[in-house]
């Protein structure tokens, strides 16, 4: 399928650079923010009135918009599957404490957060059944997840920037439209998740970018490849209670078109912003599968749009055992 010895060398070329990676792309434990900087605090005065606020509005919240934040934090707290995912890639020694191994480690504890954080949230605005939640976010953990990309880094760092780019506007919407409502408090939550995401997201990209600079014609076919398959989300097993693996989470996606946090048209921009940020158009002395992989890419954004164009999302919403009735 692929060259191992050739990816672990790439890897190992740019293993030497994550020390730069890590001073560039992540922000150091003891200045970053933290969950409870954007939760009430139990032991204030205003406590009582902070909690009476974050419920009011969570009352007030759209359901689809409400759904589609619960999974989005579902998404984060599933944040184990994806480190151990990780760390099994060629290339990357987990009984290191540098190098990949230290990239990994250190991106998960700044993700950790996120789940953190919305989850207290959740917990505090009486709107969800956080049992439910729960179980679900257990599930997704067991269930595990398939990305399409084995352990090829290539592959994963195609995904990584697709999805961090991905989650960055899903969390940002939610945000904005939170705002827009007069929910602060849940507006700036969103926001500082989302421009963790910004971060990482332009991380993977210049792994991607470094890559193509010393493997071009590999990397470009990992690319096709990717996205012959579709990018999947890493909830795409989600189910709730009495649910087979999988069955929730066409039910969750149309939630997220429908109150417009997250559509089909996003995924082609994505796409599109990829192409012209690795300029994938301009690589020459390729060989003729590449060649052909890349005619083949800058054709696709025209090709996926002709087929959203045509598609609708169902009017009718599906009752989450989330959400408290």
């Amino acid at each position: 399928m692929y060259n191992k010895l050739v990816r672990k060398e790439v890897m190992g070329i740019l293993e030497k650079e994550v020390g730069t990676f890590l001073e560039k792309f992540l922000t150091p434990i003891e200045k970053i923010w933290q969950p409870s900087d954007y939760l009430p605090d139990p032991s204030s005065d205003d406590f009582k009135y902070d909690l009476d606020e974050i419920q009011t509005f969570a009352r007030e919240m759209p359901y689809d918009l409400f759904v589609t934040l619960i999974g989005d934090c579902i998404t984060e707290e599933a944040l184990p599957s994806y480190e151990s995912w990780l760390m099994g890639v060629d290339g990357v020694d987990q009984e290191q404490k540098v190098g990949w191994a230290n990239w990994v480690r250190s991106w998960t504890g700044e993700e950790n957060r996120h789940g953190d954080l919305l989850g207290k949230y959740l917990y505090l605005c009486g709107r969800v059944n956080m049992r439910e939640v729960e179980i679900t976010t257990q599930y997704l953990i067991s269930d595990g997840f398939d990305l399409g990309t084995s352990m090829d880094p290539y592959r994963n760092f195609i995904y990584t920037s697709f999805q961090e780019t991905a989650t960055n506007i899903s969390h940002r919407r939610v945000g904005t439209l939170a705002k827009q409502s007069g929910n602060t408090k849940l507006a700036k939550m969103c926001a500082v998740i989302a421009a963790d995401e910004a971060r990482h997201a332009k991380a993977y990209k210049h792994f991607v970018a470094k890559i193509l600079e010393m493997d071009p014609s590999e990397m470009i076919l990992a690319f096709e490849d990717m996205m012959r398959k579709k990018i999947v989300m890493p909830a795409h097993l989600m189910r709730q209670s009495g649910q087979k693996a999988g069955e929730l989470w066409g039910h969750f996606s149309d939630a997220a078109q429908r109150c417009m946090v997250y559509t089909g048209q996003d995924y082609i921009n994505i796409m599109k912003d990829l192409l012209d940020e690795w300029k994938i158009e301009h690589f020459t002395g390729l060989t003729e599968k590449a060649e052909k992989a890349q005619e083949y890419l800058m054709k696709l954004p025209v090709r996926l749009q002709k087929i959203t164009d045509r598609v609708s999302t169902p009017d009718l919403q599906f009752q989450f055992s989330w959400v408290k009735h």
